[in-house]
């Protein structure tokens, strides 16, 4: 199986970041994430960002000495400019379908992959984020707090309906309203932090 649909495959996204439609890039890394990384000393730890577009997260982390980055997406395009980007660094660019990716993470960053995912295609994509994460690991990261009244992506949610799709195979530390969104998204964002279930 993949997570690539017929709707919204590598194709859809190259064009996006082409034609400049990635409305969703802040250009710089969102400030929940920054106080997140701000907070851990250590920095050997590995981190996987799915999803990560034009990755400002992995460039904060870089810069701020964090030695194990791993970041993925299936657009050739971003993927591109990615490895140009980030060539001689630790940070590991991969293109590929998030299935299709092995390994195991200290800490999984949730940015704009999962309100990326036809809803169809969610518990799919949350078991593979299980699967990925070390025993003692973490979910972290942003999910949009309401559903939109036109066709996505980017599709929203309500924590209800994340609470049903995450609490099967994850410990649920933290779902509520971001506290310190930026000011075109405040009340429109939930902050997560979850475990996997052992």
């Amino acid at each position: 199986m993949s997570l690539v649909n017929t709707d919204f495959d590598p194709a859809y996204w190259d064009n996006r970041y082409h034609t400049g439609l990635d409305g969703w890039d802040l250009g710089d890394i969102s400030i929940p994430l920054k106080a997140y990384f701000d907070q851990i000393d250590d920095k050997k730890i590995s981190i996987l960002i799915p999803g990560c577009g034009r990755a400002h997260e992995a460039k904060y982390l870089l810069s701020n000495g964090f030695e194990d980055i791993t970041i993925v997406d299936f657009a050739e395009f971003v993927v591109n400019e990615l490895k140009e980007k980030f060539s001689h660094t630790n940070v590991k660019v991969i293109q590929s379908d998030i299935l299709d990716l092995e390994g195991k993470f200290d800490i999984i960053v949730e940015q704009t992959m999962f309100c990326a995912l036809n809803p169809s295609l969610r518990s799919t994509y949350v078991a593979k984020i299980h699967s990925l994460l070390k025993p003692d690991g973490k979910y972290i990261g942003l999910l949009f707090a309401t559903d939109f009244d036109k066709p996505g992506p980017p599709f929203g949610g309500t924590k209800p309906e994340y609470v049903g799709l995450f609490q099967d195979i994850f410990l649920i530390n933290k779902i509520e309203l971001c506290y310190n969104s930026i000011k075109a998204r405040q009340g429109n964002e939930l902050w997560i932090n979850m475990s996997p279930k052992k």
